[in-house]
Protein backbone atom coordinates (compact mmCIF):
# COMPACT_ATOMS: atom_id res chain seq x y z
CA UNK A 1 0.00 0.00 0.00
CA UNK A 2 1.06 3.78 -0.95
CA UNK A 3 0.18 6.65 0.55
CA UNK A 4 -0.74 9.66 -1.79
CA UNK A 5 0.02 13.17 -0.83
CA UNK A 6 -0.33 14.76 -4.04
CA UNK A 7 -1.40 14.64 -7.31
CA UNK A 8 0.23 16.29 -10.41
CA UNK A 9 -3.42 17.05 -12.36
CA UNK A 10 -4.23 20.84 -13.15
CA UNK A 11 -7.43 22.67 -12.27
CA UNK A 12 -9.75 24.82 -14.21
CA UNK A 13 -11.50 26.54 -11.22
CA UNK A 14 -11.11 26.42 -7.51
CA UNK A 15 -12.68 23.23 -5.92
CA UNK A 16 -15.28 24.95 -2.89
CA UNK A 17 -17.62 22.23 -3.32
CA UNK A 18 -14.74 19.64 -2.19
CA UNK A 19 -13.36 21.97 0.44
CA UNK A 20 -17.01 22.23 1.82
CA UNK A 21 -17.35 18.74 2.35
CA UNK A 22 -13.90 18.66 4.15
CA UNK A 23 -14.74 21.39 6.56
CA UNK A 24 -18.36 19.93 6.95
CA UNK A 25 -17.26 16.96 8.04
CA UNK A 26 -14.37 18.25 10.88
CA UNK A 27 -16.45 20.39 12.03
CA UNK A 28 -19.05 17.69 12.54
CA UNK A 29 -16.06 15.45 13.58
CA UNK A 30 -14.99 18.06 16.22
CA UNK A 31 -18.44 18.29 17.25
CA UNK A 32 -19.50 15.00 18.32
CA UNK A 33 -19.13 13.45 21.78
CA UNK A 34 -15.86 12.10 22.81
CA UNK A 35 -13.98 13.73 20.14
CA UNK A 36 -12.68 16.39 22.45
CA UNK A 37 -11.30 15.34 25.81
CA UNK A 38 -14.21 17.13 27.90
CA UNK A 39 -16.03 14.81 29.29
CA UNK A 40 -15.75 13.03 32.95
CA UNK A 41 -14.38 9.57 31.87
CA UNK A 42 -13.33 7.50 29.10
CA UNK A 43 -15.96 4.98 30.02
CA UNK A 44 -19.00 7.77 29.90
CA UNK A 45 -17.02 9.49 26.73
CA UNK A 46 -18.08 5.58 24.90
CA UNK A 47 -21.10 5.69 25.96
CA UNK A 48 -22.02 8.90 24.46
CA UNK A 49 -20.15 8.13 21.13
CA UNK A 50 -22.11 4.97 20.52
CA UNK A 51 -25.64 6.32 21.41
CA UNK A 52 -24.50 9.14 18.49
CA UNK A 53 -23.45 6.29 16.10
CA UNK A 54 -26.71 4.86 16.76
CA UNK A 55 -28.63 7.85 16.14
CA UNK A 56 -26.89 9.41 13.30
CA UNK A 57 -25.37 6.46 11.41
CA UNK A 58 -27.00 3.84 8.91
CA UNK A 59 -28.12 0.72 9.95
CA UNK A 60 -28.18 -2.34 7.81
CA UNK A 61 -31.01 -3.98 9.02
CA UNK A 62 -33.04 -0.88 9.27
CA UNK A 63 -32.17 -0.07 5.49
CA UNK A 64 -33.17 -3.57 4.59
CA UNK A 65 -36.58 -3.52 6.28
CA UNK A 66 -37.26 0.37 5.77
CA UNK A 67 -37.59 0.56 9.64
CA UNK A 68 -36.83 1.40 13.08
CA UNK A 69 -34.64 -1.35 14.96
CA UNK A 70 -36.99 -1.91 17.82
CA UNK A 71 -34.12 -3.65 20.11
CA UNK A 72 -32.64 -1.44 22.86
CA UNK A 73 -29.86 0.68 21.61
CA UNK A 74 -27.10 2.77 23.87
CA UNK A 75 -29.00 6.02 25.64
CA UNK A 76 -25.15 7.40 26.56
CA UNK A 77 -25.44 6.84 30.30
CA UNK A 78 -23.31 4.86 31.97
CA UNK A 79 -24.08 2.76 34.63
CA UNK A 80 -21.69 1.03 37.14
CA UNK A 81 -21.87 -3.25 37.45
CA UNK A 82 -19.90 -6.03 38.67
CA UNK A 83 -18.03 -5.91 35.39
CA UNK A 84 -17.17 -2.34 35.75
CA UNK A 85 -18.43 0.23 33.74
CA UNK A 86 -21.69 -0.22 31.28
CA UNK A 87 -23.59 2.13 28.56
CA UNK A 88 -27.29 1.44 29.57
CA UNK A 89 -29.54 0.44 26.88
CA UNK A 90 -32.84 1.19 26.15
CA UNK A 91 -35.90 1.86 23.61
CA UNK A 92 -34.82 4.94 21.42
CA UNK A 93 -36.34 8.42 22.87
CA UNK A 94 -36.25 9.41 18.97
CA UNK A 95 -38.05 8.73 15.41
CA UNK A 96 -35.37 7.94 12.95
CA UNK A 97 -35.78 7.52 9.15
CA UNK A 98 -33.82 4.86 7.66
CA UNK A 99 -33.26 5.72 4.00
CA UNK A 100 -32.33 9.68 5.73
CA UNK A 101 -29.79 7.86 8.06
CA UNK A 102 -27.26 6.89 5.22
CA UNK A 103 -26.86 11.05 4.34
CA UNK A 104 -26.24 11.98 8.20
CA UNK A 105 -23.89 9.02 8.47
CA UNK A 106 -21.54 10.02 5.81
CA UNK A 107 -20.95 13.26 7.27
CA UNK A 108 -19.85 11.05 11.58
CA UNK A 109 -16.13 9.50 11.28
CA UNK A 110 -15.21 7.14 14.59
CA UNK A 111 -11.16 9.05 15.02
CA UNK A 112 -8.97 11.10 14.03
CA UNK A 113 -7.26 8.39 11.64
CA UNK A 114 -10.93 7.24 10.38
CA UNK A 115 -11.13 11.13 9.51
CA UNK A 116 -8.06 12.56 8.13
CA UNK A 117 -7.60 9.33 5.83
CA UNK A 118 -10.65 10.11 4.46
CA UNK A 119 -10.52 14.27 3.74
CA UNK A 120 -6.57 13.31 2.60
CA UNK A 121 -8.49 10.97 -0.15
CA UNK A 122 -11.00 13.51 -0.48
CA UNK A 123 -8.75 16.52 -0.95
CA UNK A 124 -5.94 14.50 -3.34
CA UNK A 125 -8.54 13.08 -5.94
CA UNK A 126 -12.26 15.05 -5.01
CA UNK A 127 -10.68 18.33 -6.86
CA UNK A 128 -10.54 16.76 -10.03
CA UNK A 129 -13.21 14.82 -10.47
CA UNK A 130 -15.40 18.33 -9.21
CA UNK A 131 -13.70 19.81 -12.05
CA UNK A 132 -14.43 17.32 -14.98
CA UNK A 133 -18.28 17.14 -13.22
CA UNK A 134 -18.75 21.02 -12.27
CA UNK A 135 -20.05 21.35 -8.91
CA UNK A 136 -23.57 20.49 -8.55
CA UNK A 137 -23.11 17.09 -10.36
CA UNK A 138 -20.08 16.27 -7.99
CA UNK A 139 -22.10 16.68 -5.13
CA UNK A 140 -24.97 14.56 -6.73
CA UNK A 141 -22.54 12.44 -7.86
CA UNK A 142 -20.45 11.87 -4.27
CA UNK A 143 -23.99 11.81 -2.25
CA UNK A 144 -25.24 8.92 -4.68
CA UNK A 145 -22.22 6.80 -4.55
CA UNK A 146 -22.49 6.88 -0.47
CA UNK A 147 -25.44 5.55 -0.71
CA UNK A 148 -25.02 3.12 -3.23
CA UNK A 149 -21.92 1.82 -0.92
CA UNK A 150 -24.69 1.56 2.00
CA UNK A 151 -27.47 -0.10 0.24
CA UNK A 152 -24.93 -2.19 -0.70
CA UNK A 153 -22.92 -2.92 2.28
CA UNK A 154 -26.68 -3.59 3.64
CA UNK A 155 -28.18 -5.86 0.64
CA UNK A 156 -24.66 -8.10 1.95
CA UNK A 157 -25.12 -7.83 6.02
CA UNK A 158 -28.88 -7.14 5.83
CA UNK A 159 -28.71 -8.84 9.33
CA UNK A 160 -26.41 -6.35 10.87
CA UNK A 161 -27.82 -4.05 13.66
CA UNK A 162 -24.08 -2.15 13.97
CA UNK A 163 -24.25 1.28 12.43
CA UNK A 164 -22.56 2.24 9.48
CA UNK A 165 -20.57 6.02 9.64
CA UNK A 166 -18.38 7.73 7.49
CA UNK A 167 -17.44 9.00 4.35
CA UNK A 168 -15.53 6.24 2.75
CA UNK A 169 -18.83 4.86 0.50
CA UNK A 170 -18.84 8.21 -1.12
CA UNK A 171 -15.33 9.09 -1.39
CA UNK A 172 -14.06 5.59 -2.76
CA UNK A 173 -16.56 6.68 -5.92
CA UNK A 174 -14.24 9.00 -6.33
CA UNK A 175 -11.69 7.31 -6.47
CA UNK A 176 -13.17 4.68 -9.01
CA UNK A 177 -13.90 7.79 -11.34
CA UNK A 178 -10.72 8.82 -11.20
CA UNK A 179 -9.07 6.09 -11.90
CA UNK A 180 -11.14 5.84 -15.06
CA UNK A 181 -10.82 9.69 -16.00
CA UNK A 182 -7.17 10.21 -15.18
CA UNK A 183 -5.07 6.99 -15.16
CA UNK A 184 -1.94 8.66 -15.91
CA UNK A 185 -1.84 11.60 -13.70
CA UNK A 186 1.07 11.38 -11.12
CA UNK A 187 0.73 10.86 -7.88
CA UNK A 188 3.02 11.99 -5.51
CA UNK A 189 3.01 9.01 -2.87
CA UNK A 190 5.08 7.33 0.26
CA UNK A 191 6.07 4.02 -0.72
CA UNK A 192 6.45 2.44 2.86
CA UNK A 193 8.79 -0.10 2.09
CA UNK A 194 11.15 2.24 0.40
CA UNK A 195 11.12 4.36 3.95
CA UNK A 196 8.46 6.88 2.70
CA UNK A 197 10.01 7.68 0.18
CA UNK A 198 7.93 9.89 -1.76
CA UNK A 199 7.79 9.02 -5.68
CA UNK A 200 5.80 9.81 -8.58
CA UNK A 201 3.42 7.27 -9.39
CA UNK A 202 0.66 6.50 -12.43
CA UNK A 203 -3.01 6.85 -10.27
CA UNK A 204 -4.07 3.47 -12.40
CA UNK A 205 -1.07 2.04 -10.06
CA UNK A 206 -2.35 3.97 -6.63
CA UNK A 207 -5.83 3.18 -6.99
CA UNK A 208 -5.67 0.08 -8.39
CA UNK A 209 -3.43 -1.11 -5.06
CA UNK A 210 -6.06 0.69 -2.71
CA UNK A 211 -9.10 -1.38 -4.06
CA UNK A 212 -6.78 -4.88 -4.22
CA UNK A 213 -6.38 -4.01 -0.62
CA UNK A 214 -10.16 -3.04 -0.18
CA UNK A 215 -11.00 -6.43 -1.92
CA UNK A 216 -8.73 -9.02 0.15
CA UNK A 217 -9.05 -7.32 3.73
CA UNK A 218 -12.85 -7.50 2.84
CA UNK A 219 -12.58 -11.67 2.27
CA UNK A 220 -10.22 -11.36 5.96
CA UNK A 221 -12.90 -9.23 7.39
CA UNK A 222 -15.89 -11.55 6.43
CA UNK A 223 -14.00 -14.48 7.67
CA UNK A 224 -13.25 -12.91 11.47
CA UNK A 225 -15.99 -10.92 11.67
CA UNK A 226 -14.25 -7.34 11.65
CA UNK A 227 -15.63 -4.22 12.07
CA UNK A 228 -14.57 -2.25 9.11
CA UNK A 229 -16.91 -1.95 6.06
CA UNK A 230 -14.85 -2.70 3.09
CA UNK A 231 -17.60 -4.41 0.94
CA UNK A 232 -19.03 -0.59 1.12
CA UNK A 233 -15.46 0.48 -0.06
CA UNK A 234 -15.82 -2.20 -3.18
CA UNK A 235 -19.75 -1.15 -4.09
CA UNK A 236 -18.80 2.89 -3.83
CA UNK A 237 -15.64 2.43 -5.88
CA UNK A 238 -17.58 0.17 -8.88
CA UNK A 239 -20.49 2.86 -9.22
CA UNK A 240 -17.93 5.72 -9.11
CA UNK A 241 -16.18 3.82 -12.05
CA UNK A 242 -19.50 3.30 -13.96
CA UNK A 243 -19.67 6.56 -13.68
CA UNK A 244 -16.56 7.80 -15.02
CA UNK A 245 -16.86 5.32 -18.03
CA UNK A 246 -20.32 6.90 -18.48
CA UNK A 247 -18.27 10.37 -18.26
CA UNK A 248 -15.55 9.44 -20.40
CA UNK A 249 -17.55 8.01 -23.45
CA UNK A 250 -19.29 11.34 -23.24
CA UNK A 251 -16.44 13.27 -23.14
CA UNK A 252 -18.41 15.67 -20.95
CA UNK A 253 -16.07 18.35 -18.86
CA UNK A 254 -13.19 18.45 -20.97
CA UNK A 255 -13.66 22.55 -22.25
CA UNK A 256 -10.23 23.72 -22.89
CA UNK A 257 -9.34 26.10 -19.55
CA UNK A 258 -8.44 28.96 -19.73
CA UNK A 259 -6.36 29.07 -16.96
CA UNK A 260 -5.00 25.97 -15.42
CA UNK A 261 -3.18 25.54 -12.24
CA UNK A 262 -1.79 22.22 -10.20
CA UNK A 263 -4.00 20.53 -8.18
Amino acid sequence: MVIPVHDLNPLRRTPWVTYALIALNVVIFLASPGTLPTGPSTAAAGCHQQAFYYHWGAIPTELITGHQLLRPVPTGQEVSTVNGPACVLASRPYRKTPWLSVLTAMFVHTGWLHLLGNMLFLLIFGNNIEDRFGRIRYLAFYLACGYVAAYGFAALNGTSPEPLVGASGAISGILGAYLVLYPRARVWSLVPFLLFIPLPIPAWIVLGLWFVLQWTDSLGHAAAGGGVAYVAHIVGFAAGMLVGLAVRVSGSGQATPRHVRPS
